[in-house]
């Protein structure tokens, strides 16, 4: 069963006119994980924040994005505002930019639990602590009363998927999570992934330009170049026997470039 389906999604810019998103369709099945990959400028985030209706003013878009038969493009921002962090949760590139840089990050937490939940804040505390301690935060109470700059990057994703673990999203769409992160934290942070998705069974959609990643962590992969999706299938389908030399080239040259993540990752260069 389809979870999320896309379908004729078109964004422009109003001031150029010009089509970032041409004509994508696409669905996310229950449970699983596609990966939408392709260079800088190629797309996939446009793509994800369509979803979440969370592109700046100037972008606007059309078409039919289903979430469980809900068109969320004919939600008011009111209406949708309820299903964002609950529903559909975005964890974003730059874990730095998603947090309030004025205010300790236990606040942030906590306004954001507010929004859905109606519990006290010991409750909050008490499942924010104990999804901390689950993916591997130690001191949880010390980094709730920590500044975002007081943490790195690394932390910073961790606590943004803790906060996932409690919302228990059905959908949660990665906005190249691992990019600013070194090697090591890349690979806790996607076994981290991997491990949020054993335990929620929830939907992930997951974009990277990082095919090593990509590899390790999805069912099926969507390959997008210019605004364009120009192929899709299988992760095996698309690593083994790819049909556009779009994808060819990212995985000859993607893959040349992930040969050390795979060998941190216990696998075969």
């Amino acid at each position: 069963m389809n979870i999320l389906e896309v379908k004729n999604l078109k964004v422009w810019d109003v001031h150029s006119e010009k089509n970032i998103i041409k004509n994508s369709s696409f669905h996310v099945e229950s449970g699983s994980c596609l990966a939408i990959v392709g260079e800088s400028g190629s797309g996939k985030s446009v793509t994800c924040r369509a979803i979440m209706r969370l592109n700046s003013s100037s972008l606007h878009q059309s078409g039919d994005i289903l979430f469980k038969g809900e068109n969320l493009n004919q939600l008011s921002e009111k209406e949708l505002r309820k299903k964002r962090g609950k529903n559909l949760c975005m964890i974003l590139q730059n874990g730095m930019s998603a947090f309030d840089p004025s205010c300790v990050v236990g606040v942030h937490l906590r306004e954001t639990l507010a929004e859905h939940f109606d519990w006290n804040r010991n409750e909050m505390e008490v499942k924010m602590k104990s999804a901390m301690e689950s993916v591997m935060l130690k001191n949880p109470t010390e980094i709730m009363n920590k500044y975002p700059h007081q943490l790195s990057g690394g932390m910073l994703q961790r606590i943004m998927i803790a906060l996932a673990v409690v919302l228990e999203p059905d959908i949660i769409i990665a906005d190249e999570p691992t990019t600013a992160l070194d090697t090591i934290s890349q690979f806790e942070v996607i076994e981290q992934f991997i491990s949020l998705r054993n335990r929620m069974s929830c939907s992930i959609i997951f974009i990277s330009h990082d095919l090593g990643v990509v590899r390790k962590i999805a069912d099926e992969v969507l390959v997008m170049k210019d605004g364009d999706i120009v192929e899709k299938g299988t992760t095996d389908e698309v690593f083994s026997d790819a049909k556009h030399d779009y994808t060819k080239y990212l995985v000859s040259t993607r893959l040349a470039l992930s040969n050390n993540f795979k060998r941190i990752m216990g696998e075969e260069s």
